[in-house]
């Protein structure tokens, strides 16, 4: 077998593992409830119950949260505290978004082992939130044991 058969292999097997339910549900919400310049981002997860959960990013010029920030919060007020994978999305069909450096940091510290969708040339693809924050620090291995 090729090495160019082996790499297009490999990209199937990365695109058949995204979950295209998921991109749907933060692009229906992207549609449906992006409203002006305060909602541009949606954001949808799969919980480790199978729901799924979807938020809104909270524009202000002060650095409001990011829609990821937003669901993580609103997933635990439905008493989802563990997340498998989240995917964003921009209104104006803008598509599959990744998530900005915050909230990359923020979704490793909650959650090591999430999935996130990101968008290639060759269409979405599901990652390891590590893969995106390479040599990364990682808040709950520098806290001192409470003695």
């Amino acid at each position: 077998m090729s090495d160019r058969t082996d790499v297009d292999e490999e990209q199937q097997a990365r695109r058949d593992d995204v979950d295209h339910e998921l991109i749907e549900a933060a692009a229906e919400v992207a549609r449906t409830r992006c409203r002006g310049d305060n909602h541009t981002m949606a954001a949808a997860a799969r919980t480790r119950d199978g729901r799924i959960v979807t938020a809104l990013n909270v524009y202000h010029f002060t650095g409001g949260p990011c829609a990821e920030l937003t669901l993580i919060g609103t997933a635990a007020t439905q008493g989802a505290y563990d997340l498998r994978t989240i995917v964003a999305v921009g209104d104006r069909d803008r598509g599959v978004v990744p998530p900005c450096g915050r909230c990359r940091q923020v979704l490793l510290d909650y959650f090591p082992t999430l999935r996130v969708i990101v968008g290639t040339p060759d269409g979405p693809r599901a990652v390891p939130v590590t893969d995106l924050l390479p040599a990364s620090y990682v808040w709950a291995d520098h806290q001192l044991d409470a003695e």
